[in-house]
């Protein structure tokens, strides 16, 4: 991926807290505030964001506007704000997108933990502190706001109410995810954790913030969630449709990251009882046996639709028997190949291992798909090949559940395990 380049103003050194820290030697805090053509709304931000962060914010602390690529003169009026407000700076992307300047930002900063903020202020600063205090704790390691918890109070259309709850459902389904909302713009991280899950994120656009807290999760990291108050920006200028594409992609590309392993970096590790919570065994296995069941199941609808059509194709010339052997046969091997390549991603077990213990499983399928079959024609001498493909599929999905089974436990136990 090609690095961003651009120009840097950040604001030097930390203000110091509103109050003496509880304790020497506090957390220091960045927040980043990411913008592009945002000149209407840019002042008041970060006006107010300077007011709140002076007053109440018990940390030493700094803004920094991150600039990507803006064209109109947003600019011009950030570096002013900057010599205004003290503790503002100004990072100048040459290119586009909310990830990237996350990503280059976060990548860069000193401070120990760092913090992201939509410019519209749609989230309510109120969530500010509850957002950083478990990180300055060492009680987490991400903190998020969420508009989907009990305790939020959100002001939105239900075109923007139904693909936010439909969005975060699918990453629920698909990645087996515990947080409840990933697309709300107010993020923390403690530094620490953060860069190694920086090297592995690939999006610059809207999906980052979805693409960070998946890999956090897979690494067993700990993520808060707080409940804000949240208002929705009617001027906003997100592609609804281009997005949701963009996000299906990523899903995706993130369950291939984490079948193939390459979703797994190594983090720091911290002494006492954090380093051996039990998220950071139990996550990893937890989403990597989600990704195989949901790609073995689809895998598995797809193979017993198929064979349940070659079926009854075949029968309209050959006897059951023989109408089932070939179809289970060559649906078999599209099966296994399949689940080698995409669902266990077994690269150190041969192809010809795998198929030769899928073949034990095709005499089991066949004799159970067959006998189902040839009861059917004992008890219905006259049920129609509609039924007898309708009870062949019924047989298949047991069999199904068993060749799961045996697979992951025998044929790809080396990498499963």
């Amino acid at each position: 991926m090609t690095p961003a380049t651009g120009t840097t103003d950040r604001a030097r050194g930390f203000q110091p807290a509103s109050r003496p820290p509880a304790a020497p030697g506090a957390a220091t805090v960045e927040v980043v505030v990411p913008v592009h053509n945002e000149e209407r709304a840019l002042p008041g931000c970060l006006r107010t964001l300077h007011a709140r962060l002076r007053e109440q914010c018990p940390f030493p602390w700094r803004i920094t506007v991150a600039d990507n690529a803006s064209t109109d003169d947003t600019p011009l009026l950030a570096r002013r704000l900057a010599a205004e407000l003290a503790g503002v700076g100004v990072v100048r992307l040459d290119r586009k997108g909310r990830g990237l300047a996350l990503r280059t930002v976060w990548a860069a900063s000193d401070a120990d933990i760092v913090v992201y903020m939509d410019v519209d202020l749609s989230t309510g600063l109120q969530g500010l502190l509850p957002l950083i205090a478990p990180l300055a704790s060492g009680h987490s390691d991400l903190a998020v706001g969420t508009r989907l918890a009990p305790g939020a109070r959100t002001v939105r259309g239900p075109r923007r109410e139904l693909i936010s709850r439909c969005y975060n459902t699918l990453i629920r389904l698909s990645h087996g995810a515990r947080f409840s909302d990933a697309q709300c713009g107010f993020k923390a991280a403690r530094t620490d954790v953060l860069r190694p899950l920086l090297q592995v994120t690939r999006d610059d656009g809207w999906f980052f913030d979805t693409e960070l807290l998946l890999l956090a999760e897979h690494n067993g990291l700990r993520i808060h969630e707080v409940p804000v108050d949240w208002v929705e920006d009617l001027d906003t200028r997100v592609d609804v449709a281009a997005t949701v594409r963009a996000d299906l992609k990523g899903l995706w590309r993130i369950a291939r990251l984490k079948a193939s392993g390459a979703a797994k970096v190594a983090l720091p590790r911290r002494p006492g009882p954090a380093a051996e919570h039990p998220d950071a065994v139990l996550a990893p296995a937890r989403a990597r046996l989600t990704w195989e069941l949901m790609c073995f199941a689809t895998i598995g609808v797809l193979s017993t639709a198929g064979q349940a059509g070659a079926y009854w194709l075949l029968r309209q010339w050959w006897q059951p028997v023989l109408a089932n052997a070939l179809s289970l046969l060559v649906l078999t091997l599209l099966n296994t190949e399949a689940n080698r390549r995409l669902t266990f991603r077994h690269t150190a077990t041969r192809a010809r291992r795998a198929h030769l213990g899928a073949g034990v499983l095709f005499l089991l399928g066949y004799l159970v798909t067959s006998a189902a079959v040839l009861l059917l024609r004992r008890a219905d001498p006259t049920a129609s090949h509609a039924a007898e493909a309708a009870v062949l599929t019924a047989a298949s999905v047991l069999v199904t559940v068993v060749r799961f089974a045996v697979l992951r436990r025998a044929v790809f136990t080396d990498e499963s395990e």
